[in-house]
This record gives structure tokens, C-alpha cells and sequence, in this order.
């Protein structure tokens, strides 16, 4: 059993179960997040507060959420048990500068932040009192097919662990990891799918371009992808060992490859996660 296994079994045994849940900045990774986990019933909806930046924003997802309690005020957020940060990282001072004193002799809220590139020590800094959670979740975490990094602040508790790896594990795998080697994570995992869709797109533009109608081209492009992804997941195999079974000495696969390494496209890649990641430290 994975170790995110073991710990979302823990989690459902652990004393930790927080009695309010704010969420501040509800955009699409935070409803993401936050919408199976209401499904599931680890954060019921009464007992969440969610803050946005605007009252159209809020009556919108007030509608479509019936009893979620949504607004622009953020001090029922601020005063949860447990709070999920969910803003742009541009916006991280001005946030930072709307939060409430705690309470003398409070038990000090858990923060989780998904601010990309926001380093630990100044989410601790910025938020003094806390015990704070970094986490870098990806896109699929929509489809429930997503992935996140946590890396965990100054005394994080074993059951606040485990709460933290099942509310996680409920869109997709989960990894504890240094702090140090989530930017290079983060640039695979969360920008890797914008890179992927360009592969898709120009896979399909090469179809369209050689006779196929778009809206086949775009399924086709997608479902290899999908199939690849499943191939080399489930049969455990080296991407170079898939790339060796589908070229045939003088067929068509081969004749692609060379043209791709004629275009840098193994380069092109290699440069865009490290550069991905030389941003995020750059957020920090």
C-alpha cells in the first residue's frame, strides 16, 4: 500500500476534525479541492466559509453551491479551525494584511496554502500562530486524476497529517516531499499538463494538416495520449522502452522521431520544466 494510502486510512481513525473550514480565494483549484470534499462529507458545507473577490463572484457560486456560505467579508474565514489559501500569489500581502489577531491561548488553526512558488517560511512569517501546510495540487485534480506535493511546516500534528493526506487524496495521489524539490514538482506536475495540451494540439494540427477533419484530430490526439499515459503507467515502462516498441526499422514512427529531434523537441521540453521551476523559486 502507498504510503498516501496508509496515511488517508489514518486520517479516517485520527481525532483531528476540524469545526470550520474558511477558504480564502475560491477559484477553480480551490472549488476543485473543496467541491468533493463537501460530496464526501470530510468538510460538511455548514460548517464552511468561503471568501471571494467580488459580489457578483460570490452570488454566482452561492447559487450553484445552495447553502455554501460565500462572500467578500473574509473574517468568518480567517476565524476557521482550518483554512485553505487559495489566492494568487501577487495577491499574498494584501491578503495577508486582511487577517484578524488569533485569540490568547487559542489552539493555533492549520493553514494550507496552494499559493504556487510561497515558500514555508514566509507563509509562517506572514501568518505567525499557525500551523501551515504547503501544498502544489495540478489541474486534474478536476477530473480527480491530479497530484500534490505537501511539504509541512513547524508542528504539524500526525493526525493534522493524516487530515491533511485525505483531503488531498480525494482528487487524486499524494507525495510528501522536501520542501526543496517542490518547484521542480510543481513545474512537471502543474505546468506539465499546459505542455502536454500544446503536444496534443500540434499532434492534432499535424492530422487536420494531413487530412483529418479537427474534431476527429483533437479526439484522436487526446485518447493517444490518454492511452500512452495509461500504457506506460500501468505496464511500468521506461518511456524510452514504449518509444523502441512502436519504431520499426524504416516505418513511419522513426521517420516522426527524427523530425522531432531535428526540431529540438526533446530540448524544447527538457528547457520548459526548468524554467517553470526557476519561476516558481522566483515566486518564493
Amino acid at each position: 500500500m502507498p504510503a498516501w494510502a496508509e496515511l488517508r486510512s489514518l486520517a479516517i481513525l485520527s481525532d483531528f476534525s476540524p469545526t470550520s473550514f474558511g477558504v480564502i480565494g475560491l477559484g477553480r483549484m480551490a472549488q476543485a479541492l473543496l467541491f468533493p470534499l463537501m460530496a464526501s462529507g470530510l468538510v460538511p458545507r455548514e460548517r464552511v466559509s468561503a471568501v471571494v473577490a467580488s459580489e457578483a463572484s460570490a452570488r454566482r457560486l452561492a447559487a450553484a453551491q445552495p447553502g455554501l456560505a460565500v462572500g467578500t467579508d473574509p473574517a468568518a474565514a480567517w476565524r476557521a479551525r482550518a483554512q485553505l489559501l487559495a489566492v494568487k500569489p501577487q495577491q499574498l500581502q494584501a491578503v495577508a494584511a486582511t487577517v484578524p489577531p488569533l485569540e490568547a491561548g487559542a489552539e493555533p488553526p492549520l493553514l494550507i496554502s496552494v499559493l504556487a512558488g510561497v515558500t514555508l517560511a514566509r507563509l509562517e512569517g506572514l501568518f505567525p500562530g499557525r500551523r501551515i501546510v504547503r501544498a502544489v495540487p495540478n489541474t486534474p485534480c478536476l477530473v480527480r486524476a491530479g497530484l500534490t506535493g505537501l511539504a509541512w511546516g513547524e508542528g504539524i500534528t500526525e493526525p493534522q497529517r493524516a487530515w491533511v493526506q485525505q483531503l488531498f487524496a480525494q482528487v487524486g495521489e499524494v507525495l510528501e516531499l522536501p520542501e526543496p524539490q517542490l518547484d521542480a514538482f510543481l513545474a512537471l506536475t502543474s505546468s506539465g499538463p499546459a505542455f502536454v495540451a500544446l503536444v496534443a494540439e500540434a499532434m492534432a494540427d499535424g492530422a487536420v494538416a494531413s487530412g483529418l477533419p479537427r474534431q476527429l484530430a483533437q479526439h484522436l490526439a487526446h485518447r493517444t495520449l490518454a492511452g500512452t499515459a495509461a500504457l506506460l503507467h500501468e505496464q511500468e515502462l521506461h518511456p524510452g522502452q514504449l518509444k523502441d516498441m512502436v519504431s520499426s526499422p524504416a516505418g513511419t514512427t522513426i521517420a516522426g522521431l527524427r523530425q522531432l529531434e531535428r526540431g529540438g523537441a526533446r530540448s524544447a521540453l527538457i528547457e520548459a520544466v526548468i524554467a517553470a521551476a526557476e519561476r516558481s523559486r522566483e515566486l518564493a
